[in-house]
């Protein structure tokens, strides 16, 4: 009877465990992709948005998304929780050709902000 009740509490320890781990999966928040021209049409409808240039200080000084503000892929850590203080603000991020962007947008999303939209390179861009 003994081993009965210690089987049936390992049982139960065991689901708990799997049910916690399932929910802990469907709260994972990431980043979304998405395209230039998806981006686009969220500038254009949304003034209370983001738009993130994670490139470096020379790069974006030759150019760069209008009202676009400037937090180097190397700074996000240190930077955007002053910079970004709304972690639930809607932030498309971007830089030359996708790389750091990606990297940048998952910093972000690991830090705690909601709303991340990764859409690549301003070598995509052609507003």
């Amino acid at each position: 009877m003994k081993k009965l009740g210690i089987l049936m509490l390992v049982v139960v320890i065991l689901v708990a465990g799997c049910s916690s781990q399932e929910k802990a999966k469907e709260n994972v928040v990431s980043a979304k992709k998405i395209t230039a021209e998806e981006a686009k049409v969220m500038i254009d409808g949304n003034d209370d948005l983001v738009v993130l240039d994670v490139r470096t200080q020379e790069e974006y000084n030759e150019g760069h998304i209008e009202n676009a503000v400037l937090i180097p892929d190397t700074e996000i850590s240190t930077k955007a929780p002053t910079v970004l203080a709304d972690q639930n603000q809607t932030i498309l991020v971007y830089c030359r050709t996708g790389r750091r962007s990606a990297a940048a947008a998952k910093k972000l999303v690991d830090s705690g902000y909601t709303n991340v939209y990764d859409f690549g390179g301003i070598v995509d861009w052609p507003y």
